[in-house]
């Protein structure tokens, strides 16, 4: 994450009772004549946007999700540059500004997502209880576990994660 990028708590359900999506970026505009879009990820997990890739968009106002699929996808200015299957020219891109970029959770033992850590307890290396996770902050240095009693603990103190259970090792006075 980078400072630019808010709070995060962001996960739907899926229709139909599938595993929730996670928003994995917005589509800002268009980006030339021939379809292509400006997108802006919230994600560090750049083979969301493989070729071939299956992303869910929500479109503002629209009844229904639909299915969009990558064709091509280059980084541009802190932003990628990102076509679809079927996006061949600027009117077609323009209906896609403002979609919300979702797709499913991806399974990478060891790492820290958004989604499995907003609700999560956390105690310290005691065993203390520190609070709830309620958000997680983007920040330059590192990002911050946002906890239910206003506490902000950075996530390279996080020294260990057991189901709904993170342990997290901060200096002294930290959360004093």
């Amino acid at each position: 994450m980078t400072a630019a990028r808010p709070a995060s708590t962001s996960s739907t359900e899926a229709a139909g009772g599938g595993p929730a999506l996670l928003e994995i970026g917005r589509v800002a505009r268009p980006h030339g004549l021939r379809g292509e879009v400006v997108v802006q990820l919230v994600t560090n997990r750049l083979e969301r946007l493989a070729v071939g890739s299956s992303l869910v968009l929500r479109r503002p106002g629209a009844v229904a999700d639909e299915t969009v699929v990558v064709e091509a996808a280059r980084p541009h200015g802190g932003r990628h540059l990102v076509r679809f299957a079927g996006v061949a020219d600027i009117d077609a891109a323009e209906a896609l500004r403002n979609g919300v970029l979702l797709a499913e959770p991806l399974v990478d033992d060891g790492a820290l997502f958004v989604h499995e850590l907003i609700g999560a307890e956390v105690v310290d290396t005691s065993g203390d209880f520190l609070g709830r996770v309620e958000a997680v902050e983007a920040n330059p240095a590192s990002d911050l576990l946002v906890l239910d009693g206003g506490g902000l603990v950075p996530l390279v103190f996080v020294v260990g994660r057991d189901g709904d259970r993170v342990v997290v090792d901060p200096p002294d006075g930290l959360l004093a």
